[in-house]
């Protein structure tokens, strides 16, 4: 029988799948602020396998992931060298992807931004990881004005980015625009005091009332009431009422005069079977105003809201070329306004919602979800964790960070967060070239470690020091580097209740030791490990070089999430460690 097929997107190297290492997360508490009792998480490290290390805590948690991948476009920044082969670039990004989707609640969503180097391609890789059917959207961006574009020696402008918008399952639903529907604003009334002289324009009927003939009074709003509305701009082209004056009324000051009100009948969504326009007021001007009702759909509906549709194209140019300073973190190229976070959370998420970027960059998406009250992760490997996110995130808790939108959402500072580091690998070969456990880790790592490996909870009991860590209410975990002996299980068994069972995973322990009890489990470390995953590997970054800008000063350090960066060599020094995750 014919194997099935499916329409997908292929690529040399896609189906060789990372066999990930479920890392442990090292708290350096040095580098924590604020709040001791916070959730929010600010990780350094590769950020596949930070998102591996988040898999068996917060799968199904996530309400909303923002990521901004590289674009690929061959340009060389100043923190990152976006320049991956294509095939390279979908094998980063695919089971970052996959990983994403398991993060995400099933009411959840994720926004992906890009341009159009490998936008196309990201959309179809997209539809194949959360299926075509949970596509939503794309937001349209202008980033730049043309006219401000350094590059003189481009064919074309890139003035737009793309964010493609998908939810987990069928079901989510973004949080639409909130129109307020009260009557509060349709305060004006129009007291016609002459007959005035009826026309015709556009084929309506028009009485047309000079400045003498009637007067326009504000009061308190009702449902006889008018609301004022100037005749300019999108107004124009938007409705019905802007473009009849676009069509008939703008011009006609050199036949009317100024100051002069028409009153066009059959327009309008409103109670009355007329709507009230202005022209210009004095010599130059050239924008008026119309009048309208509250609409018929509304009355009856006082102090209530409705929904609108969420827009899909957004010019936030001013945004981005003012956003380079914001927060205080200098970032020149790819920083993101923000504006733009505010409106995608807005959208996608609620306060206290756990938000997640995995691409963290300048810190933006954290800052931004930590001043509109959501809890978030933030993951980023390059030196600019340090640099950039870890201070712009602590001005934010401790409210010196005044920029952005501060003071739009009236924030003061509050709150806090942990740093962590992510551990290194748990194997590595030593000099004859065998796998042993990893200096680097102390008892209460190595508990964590194995705990997460097995697919236990690492939660050491207080009193019970072989109930390190449980899988359900009965199955537990104990990890030691000792030899175990076969009266430390008559011990441990004593201990037990009968329907408690015990996997031991240890360096050595007695012959006497093995099949002693059938609800305890004794496996050696490092053997029981080997084969299920990658030992060893630091680095899903595809560690790209762009060997003809290297110097000889610099070493390169591979910057996973986003591409490959030059630095100077500098080692950090994780001054106390706490926390393991």
């Amino acid at each position: 029988m014919p194997k099935k097929q499916k329409l997908e997107l292929t690529w040399i190297g896609k189906n060789e799948e990372p066999r990930l290492e479920p890392r442990i997360l090292v708290e350096d508490s040095s580098k924590s602020y604020g709040d001791k009792n916070t959730n929010n998480m600010l990780i350094h490290g590769d950020n596949l396998l930070a998102l591996k290390a988040l898999e068996q805590n917060y799968s199904g948690k996530i309400k909303c992931i923002y990521i901004d991948p590289p674009y690929n476009t061959g340009n060389a920044f100043e923190h990152y060298d976006d320049a991956l082969e294509h095939s390279l670039w979908l094998t980063l990004m695919k089971p970052r992807l996959e990983i994403l989707k398991k993060l995400l609640s099933n009411d959840g969503f994720i926004c992906c931004q890009i341009d159009d180097s490998e936008g196309h391609y990201l959309k179809i890789l997209l539809d194949e990881v959360f299926g075509r059917l949970n596509y939503l959207s794309t937001f349209f961006v202008q980033v730049r004005y043309a006219s401000k574009t350094l590059k003189q020696d481009m064919d074309f402008h890139k003035q737009i980015e793309q964010i493609h918008v998908y939810r987990k399952e069928y079901g989510a639903k973004p949080i639409l625009k909130q129109i307020d529907t009260s009557v509060e604003k349709f305060n004006y009334y129009v007291q016609e005091i002459g007959q005035g002289t009826e026309i015709e324009l556009g084929g309506k009927r028009v009485i047309k009332f000079s400045k003498e003939d009637y007067e326009i009074k504000k009061g308190e709003g009702t449902e006889q009431g008018l609301k004022e509305i100037w005749a300019s701009g999108t107004i124009l082209d938007g409705n019905s009422s802007g473009r009849f004056f676009r069509d008939y009324l703008s011009g006609r000051v050199s036949d009317d005069g100024l100051g002069v009100l028409y009153k066009v009948y059959g327009i309008g969504d409103d109670q009355f079977d007329y709507r009230y326009f202005t022209g210009p007021k004095r010599e130059g001007a050239t924008k008026g105003k119309y009048y309208q009702g509250v609409p018929v759909s509304q009355l009856g509906e006082n102090s209530q809201s409705q929904t609108r549709p969420i827009e899909n194209f957004y010019d936030m140019a001013a945004e981005f070329g003012n956003c380079r300073l914001e927060g205080g973190a200098d970032f020149r190229s790819g920083k993101k306004p923000e504006k733009l976070l505010e409106l995608i959370l807005k959208h996608f998420s609620s306060t206290g919602d756990i938000i997640l970027d995995s691409f963290l960059g300048s810190g933006t998406t954290s800052a931004v979800a930590h001043k509109m009250g959501r809890k978030w992760i933030g993951i980023e490997l390059g030196e600019h964790c340090y640099t950039h996110c870890l201070p712009r995130l602590s001005r934010v808790c401790d409210g010196t960070d005044q920029g952005g939108i501060s003071k739009a959402v009236d924030w003061k500072g509050g709150g806090g967060f942990k740093f962590y580091e992510l551990a290194p690998s748990l194997l590595k070969k030593d000099k004859h070239d065998n796998w042993v456990i990893d200096e680097k880790y102390n008892p209460d790592m190595l508990a964590a470690a194995m705990a997460k490996h097995e697919g236990f909870q690492y939660s050491p009991h207080e009193e019970l020091y072989w109930k390190q860590g449980q899988s359900t209410e009965k199955d537990f975990i104990f990890t030691t580097t000792r030899m175990v002996t076969a009266s430390q299980l008559d011990g441990i068994v004593e201990e037990m209740r009968e329907d408690e069972s015990l996997l031991i995973c240890c360096k050595a322990y007695q012959k006497a030791c093995e099949n002693k009890y059938s609800n305890i489990t004794i496996k050696k470390i490092p053997n029981m490990l080997l084969g299920r995953c990658e030992f060893g590997k630091e680095d899903y970054s595809l560690n790209i070089i762009d060997m003809a800008d290297s110097e000889d000063d610099e070493e390169f350090i591979p910057v996973g999430p986003h591409e490959g960066k030059k630095i100077k060599s500098k080692k950090t020094k994780q001054d106390s460690q706490e926390t393991l995750f």
